[in-house]
């Protein structure tokens, strides 16, 4: 493993050296796809806040929590440019297919992270800055070097990496720490495992064949199935707390409703079975799919929550 790991940096370093890179390959970087789920969490977190924040200051906060997932995501690949050189699916990456320097990605990603932060404390707020930079770390170190290569379980704990925007957001507005973006913050934390469990049943021989412990990898198919129904339950009473707690109203709990039943209707049929029947893998492309659908709308009704109350339609 580790002759394999030597011989991909070397081609990496060869072929970054005879092919610069440009600003498209800094972009990718960023992982935009998944950025583009944070900017809305995040902007979701900030808009469904009590209070008013001008447009210029919500603009920044939401600058840098982009900024911010941007940098740890730089940094990510950057550590990992091996791991991405051997799997199919993150081959294609900059830094695995030799377009830039690993060192350039390096310093990308720690400029963005230190300069969101920076900037969030002094144009925002240091509560909300603060709570960036832990979010920073927690993907980029706890989650990226420590959890990731050794247990199975780094995604449940690393799934806190991609639940701060929300709170991020609402403390941008508010400037303190309430039980709401708690809240926000257990939702994604909750989603997480089945979300990305999903993901990780149809691309396990990638997983594999670098060495990283995914749940699929070490415990196989059938536990990995049973562990994604269940979280699915426990999201359920997760999604329906703002509601509960009262912080949000009947058009949020319609929502967290309706989306949750058809979450754990989509659940079911992968938790149930004790191995793929195919190589389509259908059910678990199905739940995969709409968990992005589901946290897009879920966020989203908290926004229509919440101006819905503020101009009184309600």
């Amino acid at each position: 493993m580790k002759l394999v790991k030597s011989e991909l940096s070397q081609a990496m370093t060869i072929n970054a050296q005879s092919m610069p890179a440009d600003w498209r390959d800094f972009f990718a970087l960023t992982k935009p796809r998944v950025m583009s789920l944070v900017i809305f969490t995040g902007l979701c977190g900030l808009l469904a806040a009590p209070g008013h924040i001008h447009p210029v200051i919500g603009f920044t906060a939401i600058l840098c929590i982009a900024l911010g997932a941007g940098g740890a995501a730089a940094l990510n690949q950057w550590w990992e440019a091996d791991l991405d050189a051997g799997m199919k699916r993150t081959a294609a990456r900059p830094l695995p297919a030799g377009r830039m320097q690993r060192t350039d990605a390096r310093d990308f990603g720690i400029t963005l992270s230190f300069a969101s932060v920076i900037v969030m404390g002094l144009a925002v707020g240091w509560l909300a800055a603060t709570i960036l930079a832990i979010s920073i770390v927690y993907y980029a170190v706890i989650y990226t070097i420590w959890l990731k290569p050794r247990t199975p379980q780094n995604i449940v704990i690393g799934g806190g990496a991609g639940a701060f925007p929300p709170m991020i957001g609402w403390v941008a507005v508010t400037g303190d720490i309430t039980l709401m973006p708690v809240l926000l913050f257990a939702i994604i934390f909750m989603w997480t495992p089945p979300h990305f469990w999903a993901l990780a049943l149809f691309v396990k021989t990638d997983y594999a064949k670098v060495g990283i412990p995914m749940l699929p990898v070490v415990a196989g198919e059938k536990v990995t199935r049973q562990q994604i129904l269940v979280y699915s339950f426990l999201l359920a009473p997760i999604a329906m707390a703002p509601f509960l707690w009262g912080g949000m109203g009947i058009i949020y709990f319609a929502a967290a409703l309706g989306l949750t039943a058809v979450f754990i209707a989509l659940a079911i049929p992968v938790g149930l079975r004790t191995a793929a029947l195919d190589d389509a893998m259908k059910p678990e492309k199905r739940l995969f799919a709409y968990s992005i659908i589901y946290l897009f709308a879920l966020f989203g009704a908290l926004v229509v929550d919440r101006v819905a109350y503020t101009q009184g339609w309600l």
